[in-house]
């Protein structure tokens, strides 16, 4: 089946997943979202752990405040200080969360120490996040959802708001936290090609990419791991794009992503429909693999073995 370029183009422009990511999709304000599930509330906290500049820092906290994902608590007085907690709709988040906390453990060395665990409160075990289906309760291989593509006129022509993409650092790629190697274009790139984009040109025009801008972010997604290329044995001048291992896992942090940021945040239907194999539309939701339980942020305590072992 041939790919419709232009469909393409305007069910990734419109979908709930580049509105997201635009506006949660640099490098630190995944790596402050993800400190705050795992406890860090305070300024100081979250510059010691990262490294991030004060002013960096600042500017991160005051955004995901307007988005009311967190709220400031005044702690001390004089001088003025401020815890910073989760709000109703950043717990909505959670699953992501989930998802990207397996990616890291698996793919990624982020900053922020990450427990080496998770323990599910309600069954008493420690578990590994699972990614199932809402309305059946199974196991979902995100790979063998079947898409459909609805551009949503009302977000075509609103472009989401983007941070200025980090500059990746040159030497060891071996391991590269989820912010600094998998950015919103990262994303939006395996994506592309999840839809069907194997070619150059063909993810060019559907991510709105000049070509040497493209061509750098192929290079590096290929450097780390993402993407691999082959030569196509129909045309020896151009080159496929296909998934990794890695790349493959990071459908559940997208799919979890996408699906939080038409409920909680855009209000806005998916312009990009999955549906599993049991018939519905597919929503995800992530479960304890022990008991089956849906994951809430509340029961689930981290645990952190390095530490202990100290």
């Amino acid at each position: 089946m041939s790919l419709d370029v232009d469909l393409t183009r305007d069910a990734l422009v419109s979908s709930t997943l580049s509105h997201g990511l635009g506006a949660l999709g640099d490098r630190w304000t995944v790596q402050v979202l993800l400190g705050t599930f795992m406890g860090i509330r305070r300024f100081e906290q979250w510059q010691q752990e990262l490294g991030i500049p004060r002013s960096t820092l600042s500017n991160r906290l005051r955004s995901l405040q307007q988005l009311d994902l967190l709220k400031a608590r005044a702690y001390q007085q004089r001088p003025l200080r401020h815890a910073y907690h989760p709000t109703g709709k950043a717990l909505a988040m959670y699953p992501a969360v989930l998802m990207m906390w397996l990616w890291e453990r698996r793919w990624g060395r982020i900053r922020v120490e990450l427990p080496a665990r998770l323990q599910h409160r309600n069954c008493g075990r420690r578990f590994t996040p699972v990614l199932a289906c809402r309305a059946c309760g199974e196991e979902a291989e995100v790979t063998r959802l079947k898409l459909q593509l609805r551009p949503v006129s009302a977000l075509i022509h609103l472009k989401a708001r983007v941070s200025r993409a980090p500059r990746i650092p040159q030497g060891d790629t071996a391991h590269i936290d989820l912010g600094l190697r998998v950015d919103r274009w990262s994303l939006l790139i395996v994506t592309a090609v999840v839809l069907g984009c194997h070619y150059f040109d063909q993810l060019s025009k559907v991510l709105g990419i000049g070509p040497s801008v493209l061509s750098r972010r192929l290079e590096g997604m290929m450097a780390y791991g993402l993407l691999h290329s082959e030569v196509d044995r129909y045309d020896a001048r151009r080159r496929i794009y296909r998934l990794t291992d890695s790349s493959r896992d990071l459908l559940g942090y997208i799919v979890c992503l996408s699906s939080w940021a038409e409920h909680h945040h855009l209000h806005e239907p998916s312009s990009i429909i999955p549906t599993h194999h049991c018939g519905h539309v597919f929503v995800p939701q992530v479960i304890c693999s022990c008991c089956r339980e849906p994951l809430r942020a509340w029961d689930v305590k981290p645990v952190y073995q390095a530490r202990q072992a100290a």
